[in-house]
């Protein structure tokens, strides 16, 4: 017993150490810099001290899956740094943390907890070693003044000393004079202080309950035993009015698609804002006609409904009715991407198709709500996890570089402004640009000069790739 004691205080002493040297290293990234490499490293740091406080949480296939997408975001803020890149390291950071914490805890319930643990993890664990039934262990009583008579009362006499002595002697006050403390930075000792809350917090993750207990207790199946009882008189009366309605609106956006569709024949005819117009039509009216499709499915298959024998029909309709409406999302994508080829990309028309995929993506989703008989959270957790791969995923792609390449090279009209107004990730195809084709603008050589000024200031913790670019 004596011998685990030991070993659990010399873990915690070599911890506090690993702690201290990550805090160090924290200020060594961060202190008076911008991001850049630093952000990388600390993505490389931080999972060190993970590992090494909790090596069995690295043997967990999710927590390697997010530690991936963690160092993925922090590369990419190396390779071309912008705020998509930032937000989704950050967010990468907080949900590796809550995974940690819970692995087998809803995403969003991992990111509160992550978050949570990130910000208030050491008041909260000392607030509960407060609280706990446990009785307080016997603490030796410190000997006030024993250590006032061994450094307090000989402190205060050479400081007396000191004072005559410099009074008494010109010489030795001049050298008394001369001892210089403002190389002792405060801020930057303050600033490892707060690299050392960061990573106490971090290596003792904690649960904000009860919420994570009840998650983890909540399934994502619909079970029968769990509803509440329903009359076979209302359940016969739903089926038939969610039936009704099914075959309604699966008429109206059958006569909805055909006209669409004529649409696409005469899209190459239209000016810009008769495209501009088409697209946020078709998009207004995704939103609710997916809105509606979602709710509406949700309402009818929130029970009973999804028992019953008979239900083979109302489900079929249902199922057509997510098919037209995916319809609807292709062609609402083929007339943002016929704007795009004929206006350039802009990132809300990236904005729009990301949105459709997202759109698609819950269709499906709710599409195996159906089938599979899910409940409400199956949706909600299904389709978070899929928003943060995807966001996760588009950090990697540097889009003012993607912008401006498919815009100067492919697009029948070239808006400049718009370019010159993007991250300074498309600095040198504008300059190449320009060059290339003997164009004179001086917005496009001031911002290429500001950003090589920039490249060069950076110091070694804020690099991007651009710097190696340069030299």
């Amino acid at each position: 017993m004596e011998i685990d004691i030991q070993k659990q205080e010399a873990s915690k002493k070599w911890m506090k150490l690993v702690i201290l040297i990550g805090a160090i290293f924290f200020s060594l990234l961060f202190y008076q810099q911008n991001f850049g490499l630093n952000l990388f490293l600390f993505s490389v740091l931080t999972v060190i001290i993970l590992a090494i406080h909790k090596p069995k949480s690295f043997n967990k296939k999710q927590n390697l899956f997010i530690t991936v997408g963690y160092f993925i975001t922090g590369i990419t803020i190396f390779l071309f740094k912008s705020n998509l890149t930032i937000i989704a390291n950050i967010l990468a950071f907080i949900t590796l943390i809550g995974s940690i914490s819970e692995q087998k805890s809803s995403i969003y319930i991992q990111w509160i907890n992550g978050l949570y643990t990130t910000i208030v993890a050491v008041f909260s664990l000392h607030f509960d070693k407060i609280n706990s039934d446990k009785e307080p262990e016997k603490r030796k009583k410190i000997d006030y003044v024993y250590w006032f008579k061994t450094a307090g009362i000989p402190l205060i006499i050479v400081i007396v000393f000191i004072s005559l002595y410099r009074n008494g002697n010109p010489k030795f006050d001049a050298l008394i004079t001369k001892i210089d403390l403002s190389y002792i930075n405060f801020q930057w000792f303050v600033f490892t202080g707060l690299g050392y809350y960061l990573f106490y917090n971090i290596t003792n993750p904690i649960q904000i309950e009860p919420v994570t207990s009840t998650d983890l207790k909540t399934g994502n199946n619909l079970l029968k035993e769990e509803l509440k009882y329903t009359s076979p008189k209302k359940i016969k009366s739903e089926k038939q009015m969610g039936f009704i309605l099914l075959i309604t609106l699966n008429i109206l956006i059958v006569l909805f698609l055909v006209t669409d569709t004529l649409y696409l024949f005469e899209i190459h005819k239209m000016t810009a804002p008769q495209l501009s117009e088409q697209v946020h039509t078709g998009v207004n009216a995704l939103i609710f006609s997916n809105l509606l499709a979602i709710v509406l499915i949700l309402y009818f298959f929130r029970g009973s409904l999804n028992f019953i024998k008979d239900n083979k029909n109302l489900k079929i309709l249902t199922f057509i009715w997510i098919f037209l409406n995916l319809i609807m999302i292709i062609i609402t994508a083929i007339k943002n991407i016929e704007y795009i080829f004929s206006f350039g990309l802009t990132y809300k028309r990236i904005g729009v198709l990301f949105f459709l995929l997202l759109t698609a993506i819950g269709l499906i989703t709710t599409y195996f709500k159906v089938t599979k008989i899910k409940n409400l959270w199956y949706l909600f957790r299904k389709n978070t996890q899929i928003a943060f791969v995807i966001l996760v995923i588009s950090s990697t792609i540097n889009w003012d570089k993607i912008i401006t390449y498919n815009n100067i090279n492919y697009a029948e009209q070239i808006d400049l402004k718009y370019l010159i107004n993007l991250s300074n990730n498309n600095v040198f195809l504008l300059k190449d640009y320009i060059v290339k084709n003997d164009i004179k603008n001086l917005k496009i050589d001031e911002k290429h000069r500001l950003y090589l000024i920039d490249l060069e200031s950076n110091s070694w913790q804020e690099m991007i790739f651009d710097n190696l670019k340069i030299k």
